[in-house]
């Protein structure tokens, strides 16, 4: 068995031992450094990435292949990339950026496998009259429109 599979069957073996826990990235370099990014439907501890880094460091051996690995969660910085990620992210504002280029910021409803529904507030011109008036509207936007999308931080 090639080296990186062997490395994405035992993350696979750990992860199926840990439902609440799914991957995000799995990245080899040509040097044998390996990252794997993780991910929980409520938060990922300290102990879940030591647990991971200890279900692959101790099933390799490093005198056959040397390796570096590293096991983390994706910072608060880092885009969601699937829907499980985009649940637990349900209420929060996000800002999210379409392959067409179009940003749109809202408070995310929901989201399924193939969609994710924001709920958008906004001020436009009356339509009859001068001013403008309040908006408050859903839109729904399937998932592989989006390009980026990032929970907003606010302190």
């Amino acid at each position: 068995m090639e080296f990186r599979e062997r490395v994405e069957d035992l993350v696979n073996q750990y992860l199926e031992t840990r439902q609440d826990l799914f991957l995000i990235e799995l990245k080899i370099s040509v040097d044998s450094n390996i990252t794997v990014v993780i991910d929980g439907d409520q938060s990922v501890s300290l102990q879940d990435c030591l647990d991971v880094s200890r279900a692959i460091e101790f099933q390799l051996d490093r005198e056959q292949h040397d390796f570096s690995l590293q096991v983390m969660s994706p910072g608060l910085s880092e885009p969601l990339k699937l829907p499980r990620q985009f649940a637990k992210n349900i209420g929060r504002e996000l800002e999210v950026l379409l392959h067409d280029d179009t940003k749109i910021k809202g408070h995310l409803k929901f989201v399924d496998d193939t969609s994710l529904t924001l709920e958008l507030k906004y001020r436009r011109p009356k339509l009859i009259g001068k001013g403008k008036e309040d908006v408050v509207e859903d839109r729904i936007i399937p998932i592989k429109e989006v390009k980026k999308a990032l929970v907003v931080i606010k302190f």
